[in-house]
């Protein structure tokens, strides 16, 4: 599903000569992802994770890479990438390249995350949004804004799906209905998953794939790892309430945060139902290798709006 551009034998070879690698034995494509195409690359110097920007231009890898090296200083764990190319300056049919270290390690499944692994990921994200503090988001520009969201809606062609119409209908008004409370803003991953979590046993190795990080609501991050990590048929709530509990104690959330994250939560669940229906069900649909269904996310909308105001948080800081 992710490997959207092939990378050619002469691609290929000339990325590992601006990086200074050595022979080129074998380039695997992977299907993890949904938006950029990703590769095994062994050269004779070892194996690298490479990536091609399908969506991000330059500018926006930049700006990736600059938050991975302020990451990096601030103790925060993110993958290792290789320096010496500029982003402007290596390109596969116009899509930028980076290649990072090999990451060791482990993903978990949901079966095998606990409430200490949860506690873990709230720390971790916690010390991301702290990090926050001295560093530069002017660079940056969120895709995954309400009205950036409604754009992407728009382009879906009903006539063709009508099977999506009910439902995109919808998440646009869920979209043009959220508040636009002022909230702590900063650093924020937008996309904390669990195949974005690295594992060395109970220990967490690093938080992957920032390309869809932007400067944003830091609640946003918060309602992501609860509705990603901690929803089976339903929200389990020793997982949620063992994440929320922790990050609380590293960066406490604000009597606004505490206020409106129903809203926020809604807010990613049209996300993440808008996103999957672009990148998954119009790209080929149930039947594709990979498919992440968007309906699952439109179960957790059901849930969250049954949360009054400030009940939410209530409920998940155990109040």
């Amino acid at each position: 599903m992710a490997m959207l551009t092939p990378l050619t034998p002469d691609d290929a070879d000339r990325i590992a000569r601006a990086y200074d690698l050595g022979d080129v034995r074998a380039v695997e494509p992977l299907a993890a992802g949904s938006v950029n195409s990703n590769f095994f690359f062994t050269t004779a110097r070892g194996r690298y994770f490479l990536r091609l920007y399908e969506e991000q231009g330059p500018a926006g890898v930049a700006f990736e890479w600059r938050l991975l090296d302020h990451l990096t200083t601030q103790g925060v764990p993110v993958p290792r990438r290789l320096t010496g190319v500029a982003p402007d300056a290596l390109s596969v049919e116009g899509r930028p390249v980076a290649l990072f270290e090999r990451m060791e390690g482990f993903e978990r499944c949901r079966r095998m995350v606990d409430a200490t692994h949860m506690a873990a990921v709230g720390d971790a994200l916690a010390r991301v949004h702290r990090a926050s503090e001295g560093f530069a988001m002017n660079a940056s520009v969120d895709r995954f804004a309400p009205a950036s969201l409604r754009a992407r809606l728009a382009t879906v062609d009903v006539v063709a799906h009508p099977e999506l119409a009910d439902d995109v209908r919808r998440l646009d008004a869920t979209l043009a209905a959220l508040p636009s409370p002022a909230l702590p803003k900063g650093i924020v991953h937008g996309d904390l998953f669990r195949d974005n979590v690295r594992w060395q046993g109970d220990t967490i190795l690093a938080l992957l794939d920032w390309e869809s990080a932007s400067r944003g609501v830091f609640a946003f991050d918060v309602m992501v790892v609860c509705l990603a990590w901690c929803w089976g048929d339903a929200l389990d709530l020793s997982l949620a309430q063992a994440f929320a509990q922790a990050y609380h104690r590293v960066r406490p959330l604000t009597d606004a945060e505490r206020h409106h994250l129903g809203d926020v939560a809604r807010g990613v669940c049209a996300r993440f139902a808008t996103t999957r229906i672009t990148d998954f069900w119009l790209r080929g649909g149930p039947s594709t290798k990979g498919f992440r269904d968007y309906r699952r996310f439109l179960a957790r909308l059901d849930a969250m709006e049954r949360y009054a105001p400030g009940a939410l948080a209530s409920t998940l800081l155990g109040e």
